[in-house]
Parts: C-alpha cells; structure tokens; sequence
C-alpha cells in the first residue's frame, strides 16, 4: 500500500511517500522544508507567515518526493489541530489531488501521527496494547491512553502552556534563538539541576493534569529578581534547574497514571521527546517498576513534525477503509484525537 503523506500544521512543510505492510514499511521518499530561519527573527511561529511559506512550498516539495516513484494508493493529510494557515494549505492540496487522481483521501490527527512516530524505520506490528503515549511538543502535552489502533482517550494534559512552548518562551527570556528547547537542554547539560528550586506545578494535584505557565512566570520573576554572578548561579545551572522542574513533573504524572492502568507500553513524541534527560529520568523510572513496560521514543529526526509519520497513521485508516472523500474534509484546528 503506497501512502502519500502530508503535513503542514505549524511550520514545517513536510511530504513523504510510504511502502506499507502488514508488519514493515518503507519510506520511499521523504522531504521538509524548515522555516526556522524565517521565525526566529521573531521569537515564534507568526502564522501568516507559515501559511505563506507552506502556499511557497508545498507543491514543488510532492513534486520532488514523487519523481520516479509509483503513484499513491491514498492520501494522509494532516486535517488538524495546528495553526489554520497551515492546515488549509497542506488540505486544499491534498483534496485536489484526491480529486484528480481518483484516489482515497485520509484525514489525520496530527496527535496520531506522534503516536506512530516511534515505529518509523520500525516494524510497526510491534505496538503492543495497552499503550499510554506522552505527546510532548510545541503545542500539545497530553496522555493518550490507546486500548488499539483508533481507540483514544485522553486522560490528562496541560490546562495552560504546553510544554515546548514554556521550553521556547523562557528561552527566550534568555536571548537564546528560537527553537529554544534544543537550545536550553545542550546548556543543561553542563549544569546543576538543583541550583534553582524552581516550582513543580500541579505534581502532587492528584489528577493527571499540568499547568507550565506558572513555572515560566517563576523563571521570569528570578531572572527579574537576580543576576548569575550575584546569585553564584551559571546560565547552565539555570537551565538545567528550569529542565529538571519540567521532567520531574511528566515523569511523576507518568508514574502515578502507570500505577493505575494496567499498561503494556510506553510512547514518548513530539519535538520534546528529543529530550535525553527526559528519556532517560522515565526509562529509569520504568526500570524500577516489578512489571516491564516497553519504552519507544522515535529517532531524533522523527521527532520533530513529518509527514512520514502522517502516512504511517493512514495506514491504519485506509485499513479500515475510514476515508473522507475530497469534498467533505475540513481543516479543523482543534481537533482532539478522542472517541466521539
């Protein structure tokens, strides 16, 4: 089954073509076109300019991926959630090639495609249920508990920031450049992580929720309130404190939902899940635990938004023959990736 996968939901403009199975895939080909360069000048993601660059890109891009290669038996396209000026762009397109070539169209949650990010280059047969998924990303910090494929529930996330975010906007407190997460985790490393105490929001809350606004408001008020060389504290030991806080929350609401959900597997995805110390803090958690649970996290470079893992999650649809024809789907971006 060939698999045309498209994703265009924040800022990156992403075409991949998959050969998939029952138990394997390939990717045949695969191309992104970043928008770093254009954003960072503003500390952010402006959304009329993403869709501008997505509208710039996208169609040169599926030419590239599909030269000399066989024609796709479906389309995956990123329906939703993300920044509407995205969305529409990857959709339009996706539903007029649907239309010209005759073929079935698949709409996907972006959500899902994180679910499916770790078996890229995998065998996705694999996954072995029940599974929890961390998503952990820019725009979204949730629980997915997953009884089988197209069985979600969401059982807890962020009520505020989303974790990415809160990584990328107190980054920018420190003048570093956006993305500011990468940034903040290589400083970290050569830091103490108990030099700040920083807050652990909502970890004793008793539900699965969180909230990281408070956390970036206290790491204002201590940049507003002190210096590194009168508090003896190192921008390292700062970000790597401000790091610790972050993972000792999601590795804690971690534990508590393991505790009570008879879980097979672990998935960690979004852009966080590039995070070493957060691989590390929950693998060491699961060791401790008498009852294995399986940790899969995807490859660093699929951790980021893909359109391969967009084409792997059709996968999944077209098997069950959930297709949404060319002129019924929608660009919706609030999507929740739940049972209705």
């Amino acid at each position: 089954m060939v698999i045309l996968g498209i994703e265009s939901s924040c800022d990156d403009t992403s075409v991949a073509l998959l050969d998939v199975s029952i138990n394997k895939h390939t990717i045949l080909a695969q191309k992104t076109a970043s928008q770093i360069d254009v954003h960072k000048i503003y500390g952010g993601v402006v959304p009329e300019i993403a869709g501008r660059k997505h509208a710039e890109a996208i169609v040169p891009i599926i030419q590239d991926v599909l030269y000399n290669q066989p024609k796709p038996e479906y389309i995956a396209v990123t329906s939703g959630p993300g920044l509407i000026t995205g969305l529409l762009v990857g959709v339009e397109v996706a539903k007029t090639l649907s239309y010209l070539w005759n073929i079935p169209l698949l709409g996907i949650n972006h959500i899902e495609g994180h679910i499916y990010s770790p078996f890229l280059e995998e065998n996705h047969a694999d996954l072995v249920f029940p599974t929890l998924c961390l998503i952990a990303s820019g725009g979204h910090t949730e629980y997915i508990l997953m009884k089988d494929h197209g069985d979600y529930i969401k059982i807890g996330g962020t009520r505020d920031d989303a974790v990415g975010e809160c990584f990328d906007k107190v980054a920018k407190l420190l003048s570093l450049d956006y993305p500011g997460g990468p940034k903040i985790a290589a400083l970290a490393e050569r830091g103490n992580k108990n030099a700040i105490p920083f807050p652990r929001p909502m970890i004793a809350s008793g539900d699965y929720d969180m909230s990281f606004s408070g956390l970036k408001t206290a790491a204002l008020y201590w940049l507003r309130d002190n210096t590194f060389e009168e508090a003896q504290i190192t921008l390292e030991d700062f970000c790597a404190s401000f790091q610790q806080a972050i993972i000792a929350v999601l590795v804690k609401k971690t534990e508590n939902i393991l505790s009570k959900h008879a879980i097979k597997t672990l998935l960690l995805g979004g852009g966080v899940s590039a995070n070493t110390e957060l691989q590390k803090h929950l693998s060491h958690m699961l060791a401790k635990r008498t009852q294995p649970i399986e940790f899969r996290f995807p490859k660093k470079k699929y951790c980021m938004d893909n359109a391969a893992m967009i084409a792997l999650a059709g996968y999944f649809h077209a098997k069950n023959n959930d297709i949404t024809t060319w002129n019924k789907i929608l660009a919706n971006p609030i999507w929740r990736v739940i049972n209705t």
